[in-house]
Protein backbone atom coordinates (compact mmCIF):
# COMPACT_ATOMS: atom_id res chain seq x y z
CA UNK A 1 0.00 0.00 0.00
CA UNK A 2 1.42 3.37 -1.01
CA UNK A 3 2.39 5.61 1.90
CA UNK A 4 0.20 8.65 2.33
CA UNK A 5 1.82 12.06 2.07
CA UNK A 6 2.24 14.11 5.23
CA UNK A 7 0.02 17.19 5.61
CA UNK A 8 2.95 19.49 4.87
CA UNK A 9 3.91 17.61 1.73
CA UNK A 10 0.30 17.64 0.56
CA UNK A 11 0.18 21.39 1.16
CA UNK A 12 3.41 21.96 -0.77
CA UNK A 13 2.21 19.77 -3.63
CA UNK A 14 -1.10 21.65 -3.81
CA UNK A 15 0.72 24.98 -3.80
CA UNK A 16 3.03 23.92 -6.60
CA UNK A 17 0.08 22.72 -8.70
CA UNK A 18 -1.89 25.95 -8.27
CA UNK A 19 -2.48 27.69 -11.61
CA UNK A 20 -0.58 30.86 -12.43
CA UNK A 21 -2.52 34.08 -12.80
CA UNK A 22 -2.38 36.29 -15.85
CA UNK A 23 -1.68 39.98 -15.26
CA UNK A 24 -5.27 41.10 -15.94
CA UNK A 25 -6.76 38.34 -13.79
CA UNK A 26 -4.35 39.11 -10.95
CA UNK A 27 -5.25 42.81 -11.10
CA UNK A 28 -8.97 42.07 -11.10
CA UNK A 29 -8.67 39.80 -8.05
CA UNK A 30 -6.62 42.43 -6.18
CA UNK A 31 -9.20 45.11 -6.95
CA UNK A 32 -12.08 42.91 -5.80
CA UNK A 33 -10.33 42.22 -2.52
CA UNK A 34 -9.34 45.84 -1.92
CA UNK A 35 -12.59 47.49 -3.00
CA UNK A 36 -15.18 44.91 -1.93
CA UNK A 37 -13.44 42.69 0.64
CA UNK A 38 -14.05 39.62 -1.55
CA UNK A 39 -12.62 36.67 0.43
CA UNK A 40 -12.82 34.36 -2.58
CA UNK A 41 -10.66 36.78 -4.59
CA UNK A 42 -8.14 36.95 -1.73
CA UNK A 43 -8.00 33.15 -1.54
CA UNK A 44 -7.33 32.78 -5.27
CA UNK A 45 -4.70 35.53 -5.21
CA UNK A 46 -2.77 34.12 -2.26
CA UNK A 47 -3.17 30.47 -3.26
CA UNK A 48 -1.60 31.20 -6.64
CA UNK A 49 1.44 32.71 -4.89
CA UNK A 50 2.04 30.12 -2.18
CA UNK A 51 4.80 28.60 -4.31
CA UNK A 52 6.58 31.95 -3.92
CA UNK A 53 6.23 31.68 -0.14
CA UNK A 54 7.67 28.17 -0.15
CA UNK A 55 10.59 29.17 -2.37
CA UNK A 56 11.52 32.10 -0.13
CA UNK A 57 11.08 30.06 3.06
CA UNK A 58 13.44 27.40 1.68
CA UNK A 59 16.24 29.98 1.53
CA UNK A 60 16.14 30.28 5.33
CA UNK A 61 15.91 26.61 6.31
CA UNK A 62 19.60 26.53 7.36
CA UNK A 63 18.71 28.54 10.48
CA UNK A 64 17.35 25.33 12.00
CA UNK A 65 13.72 26.38 12.44
CA UNK A 66 10.82 24.18 11.26
CA UNK A 67 10.08 24.63 7.57
CA UNK A 68 6.35 24.58 8.28
CA UNK A 69 6.73 27.56 10.62
CA UNK A 70 8.75 29.46 8.03
CA UNK A 71 6.03 28.85 5.44
CA UNK A 72 3.33 29.91 7.87
CA UNK A 73 5.14 33.17 8.65
CA UNK A 74 5.70 33.73 4.96
CA UNK A 75 1.96 33.34 4.42
CA UNK A 76 1.40 36.08 7.01
CA UNK A 77 3.64 38.33 4.93
CA UNK A 78 1.71 37.35 1.80
CA UNK A 79 -1.57 38.40 3.41
CA UNK A 80 0.01 41.68 4.49
CA UNK A 81 1.12 42.29 0.92
CA UNK A 82 -2.40 41.59 -0.34
CA UNK A 83 -3.79 44.14 2.13
CA UNK A 84 -1.37 46.83 0.96
CA UNK A 85 -1.14 46.08 -2.77
CA UNK A 86 -2.19 48.83 -5.18
CA UNK A 87 -3.05 47.21 -8.54
CA UNK A 88 -3.20 50.50 -10.44
CA UNK A 89 0.58 50.89 -10.11
CA UNK A 90 1.03 48.21 -12.81
CA UNK A 91 3.41 46.14 -10.68
CA UNK A 92 3.04 42.37 -10.56
CA UNK A 93 1.81 41.13 -7.20
CA UNK A 94 4.69 38.64 -6.87
CA UNK A 95 7.23 41.46 -7.16
CA UNK A 96 5.50 43.44 -4.43
CA UNK A 97 4.80 40.47 -2.17
CA UNK A 98 8.37 39.17 -2.18
CA UNK A 99 9.56 41.91 0.20
CA UNK A 100 6.72 41.35 2.67
CA UNK A 101 7.16 37.57 2.66
CA UNK A 102 10.90 37.80 3.26
CA UNK A 103 10.47 40.47 5.96
CA UNK A 104 7.91 38.36 7.83
CA UNK A 105 10.11 35.26 7.73
CA UNK A 106 13.20 37.19 8.83
CA UNK A 107 11.31 38.78 11.72
CA UNK A 108 10.17 35.32 12.85
CA UNK A 109 13.74 33.99 12.70
CA UNK A 110 15.10 36.90 14.73
CA UNK A 111 12.42 36.34 17.39
CA UNK A 112 12.88 32.57 17.66
CA UNK A 113 16.43 31.67 16.67
CA UNK A 114 17.74 32.59 20.12
CA UNK A 115 16.26 33.56 23.48
CA UNK A 116 18.63 36.54 23.37
CA UNK A 117 17.12 39.15 21.09
CA UNK A 118 19.49 40.37 18.38
CA UNK A 119 19.35 42.28 15.14
CA UNK A 120 17.27 45.19 16.40
CA UNK A 121 18.59 47.67 13.81
CA UNK A 122 18.56 47.34 10.03
CA UNK A 123 22.35 46.96 9.88
CA UNK A 124 22.30 44.29 12.59
CA UNK A 125 19.61 42.39 10.67
CA UNK A 126 21.70 42.60 7.50
CA UNK A 127 24.70 41.26 9.42
CA UNK A 128 22.67 38.40 10.92
CA UNK A 129 21.34 37.19 7.58
CA UNK A 130 24.49 37.79 5.48
CA UNK A 131 27.34 36.86 7.81
CA UNK A 132 27.53 33.19 6.82
CA UNK A 133 27.33 33.99 3.11
CA UNK A 134 30.00 36.69 3.29
CA UNK A 135 32.25 34.50 5.43
CA UNK A 136 31.95 31.61 2.99
CA UNK A 137 32.71 33.88 0.03
CA UNK A 138 35.78 35.41 1.68
CA UNK A 139 37.02 31.95 2.65
CA UNK A 140 37.12 30.64 -0.91
CA UNK A 141 40.73 31.69 -1.50
CA UNK A 142 43.68 29.34 -1.83
CA UNK A 143 44.95 30.23 1.63
CA UNK A 144 42.64 30.94 4.58
CA UNK A 145 42.08 34.61 5.31
CA UNK A 146 43.07 35.78 8.81
CA UNK A 147 40.04 36.12 11.03
CA UNK A 148 40.65 39.78 11.86
CA UNK A 149 40.95 40.69 8.19
CA UNK A 150 37.76 38.78 7.44
CA UNK A 151 35.93 40.65 10.20
CA UNK A 152 37.22 43.93 8.79
CA UNK A 153 35.96 43.23 5.27
CA UNK A 154 32.57 41.98 6.48
CA UNK A 155 32.19 45.06 8.70
CA UNK A 156 32.93 47.33 5.73
CA UNK A 157 30.48 45.44 3.48
CA UNK A 158 27.57 45.54 5.95
CA UNK A 159 28.30 48.89 7.61
CA UNK A 160 28.89 47.79 11.21
CA UNK A 161 31.90 47.69 13.52
CA UNK A 162 34.36 44.79 13.66
CA UNK A 163 33.29 44.14 17.26
CA UNK A 164 29.68 43.68 16.06
CA UNK A 165 30.88 41.16 13.46
CA UNK A 166 32.90 39.22 16.04
CA UNK A 167 29.98 39.17 18.48
CA UNK A 168 27.49 38.00 15.84
CA UNK A 169 29.93 35.35 14.60
CA UNK A 170 30.25 33.93 18.11
CA UNK A 171 26.46 33.90 18.51
CA UNK A 172 25.94 32.07 15.23
CA UNK A 173 28.69 29.54 15.95
CA UNK A 174 26.69 27.65 18.59
CA UNK A 175 23.07 27.35 19.78
CA UNK A 176 21.79 28.56 23.14
CA UNK A 177 22.72 26.44 26.16
CA UNK A 178 20.39 26.04 29.10
CA UNK A 179 21.78 26.94 32.52
CA UNK A 180 19.96 23.87 33.84
CA UNK A 181 21.76 21.56 31.41
CA UNK A 182 23.79 18.95 33.34
CA UNK A 183 27.58 18.88 32.98
CA UNK A 184 29.55 15.69 32.48
CA UNK A 185 28.83 13.59 35.56
CA UNK A 186 32.32 12.07 35.57
CA UNK A 187 33.85 15.53 36.05
CA UNK A 188 31.26 17.44 38.07
CA UNK A 189 29.10 14.86 39.79
CA UNK A 190 26.05 15.78 37.69
CA UNK A 191 26.04 19.48 38.54
CA UNK A 192 24.27 21.99 36.30
CA UNK A 193 25.89 24.83 34.37
CA UNK A 194 24.37 27.44 36.68
CA UNK A 195 26.24 25.89 39.63
CA UNK A 196 29.50 27.24 38.17
CA UNK A 197 28.32 30.83 37.76
CA UNK A 198 29.95 32.79 40.56
CA UNK A 199 28.97 36.33 41.47
CA UNK A 200 31.03 38.56 43.75
CA UNK A 201 28.09 40.92 44.31
CA UNK A 202 26.49 40.92 47.77
CA UNK A 203 23.18 39.15 48.32
CA UNK A 204 19.98 41.10 47.84
CA UNK A 205 19.15 41.20 51.55
CA UNK A 206 22.63 42.55 52.27
CA UNK A 207 22.25 45.23 49.58
CA UNK A 208 18.85 46.33 50.92
CA UNK A 209 20.07 46.29 54.50
CA UNK A 210 23.11 48.41 53.62
CA UNK A 211 20.91 50.92 51.76
CA UNK A 212 18.53 51.24 54.73
CA UNK A 213 21.40 51.67 57.18
CA UNK A 214 22.99 54.30 54.95
CA UNK A 215 19.71 56.22 54.74
CA UNK A 216 19.30 56.14 58.53
CA UNK A 217 22.86 57.38 59.10
CA UNK A 218 22.32 60.18 56.59
CA UNK A 219 19.13 61.33 58.31
CA UNK A 220 20.78 61.26 61.75
CA UNK A 221 23.77 63.19 60.47
CA UNK A 222 21.60 65.86 58.82
CA UNK A 223 19.71 66.32 62.08
CA UNK A 224 22.96 66.54 64.08
CA UNK A 225 24.40 69.18 61.74
CA UNK A 226 21.73 71.57 62.96
CA UNK A 227 23.67 72.08 66.23
CA UNK A 228 26.60 73.72 64.37
CA UNK A 229 26.89 77.40 63.66
CA UNK A 230 27.48 78.68 60.13
CA UNK A 231 31.29 78.69 60.26
CA UNK A 232 31.51 75.26 61.91
CA UNK A 233 29.11 73.83 59.36
CA UNK A 234 31.14 75.25 56.48
CA UNK A 235 34.37 73.76 57.80
CA UNK A 236 32.86 70.32 58.49
CA UNK A 237 31.22 70.16 55.06
CA UNK A 238 34.45 71.19 53.32
CA UNK A 239 36.73 68.92 55.38
CA UNK A 240 34.60 65.82 56.13
CA UNK A 241 31.56 65.76 53.85
CA UNK A 242 33.11 66.46 50.45
CA UNK A 243 34.97 64.02 48.24
CA UNK A 244 38.01 66.26 47.74
CA UNK A 245 38.45 67.35 51.36
CA UNK A 246 39.68 70.93 51.68
CA UNK A 247 42.99 71.61 53.43
CA UNK A 248 43.27 73.58 56.65
CA UNK A 249 45.35 76.17 54.85
CA UNK A 250 42.83 76.74 52.02
CA UNK A 251 39.95 77.06 54.49
CA UNK A 252 41.95 79.45 56.67
CA UNK A 253 42.65 81.63 53.65
CA UNK A 254 38.96 81.61 52.64
CA UNK A 255 37.76 82.47 56.18
CA UNK A 256 40.54 84.95 56.98
CA UNK A 257 41.91 82.93 59.92
CA UNK A 258 44.94 80.74 60.55
CA UNK A 259 44.96 77.04 59.72
CA UNK A 260 45.46 76.26 63.42
CA UNK A 261 42.27 78.15 64.20
CA UNK A 262 40.47 76.13 61.50
CA UNK A 263 41.71 72.92 63.15
CA UNK A 264 40.41 74.05 66.54
CA UNK A 265 36.98 74.97 65.13
CA UNK A 266 36.80 71.63 63.30
CA UNK A 267 37.70 69.69 66.46
CA UNK A 268 35.08 71.53 68.50
CA UNK A 269 32.44 70.99 65.75
CA UNK A 270 33.13 67.26 65.62
CA UNK A 271 32.72 67.00 69.41
CA UNK A 272 29.36 68.76 69.15
CA UNK A 273 28.30 66.37 66.39
CA UNK A 274 29.31 63.31 68.42
CA UNK A 275 27.33 64.54 71.38
CA UNK A 276 24.27 65.19 69.21
CA UNK A 277 24.48 61.78 67.58
CA UNK A 278 24.97 59.98 70.89
CA UNK A 279 22.00 61.76 72.36
CA UNK A 280 19.78 60.71 69.45
CA UNK A 281 20.90 57.22 68.49
CA UNK A 282 23.14 55.87 71.26
CA UNK A 283 26.77 54.83 71.29
CA UNK A 284 26.61 53.06 67.89
CA UNK A 285 26.08 56.37 66.10
CA UNK A 286 29.53 57.54 67.16
CA UNK A 287 31.21 54.57 65.50
CA UNK A 288 29.05 54.94 62.39
CA UNK A 289 29.99 58.60 61.95
CA UNK A 290 33.69 58.14 62.58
Amino acid sequence: MQNQLSPRRRFVKAAMNAPYLERDEERALAQRWRDHGDDAALHRLTHAHMRLVIAIAARFRHFGLPMSDLIQEGHVGLLEAAARFEPEREVRFSTYATWWIRASIQDYILRNWSIVRGGTSSTQKALFFNLRRLRARLGQGVSPMPEQQMYSEIAAAVGVSEDDVALMDSRLSAPDSSLNAPMLESETGGAERQDFLVSDAPLQDETVGAALDSEKRSLRLQAALQVLNERELRIVRARRLSEEGATLESLGHALGISKERVRQIESRALEKLRSALLAEAGADADAAFV
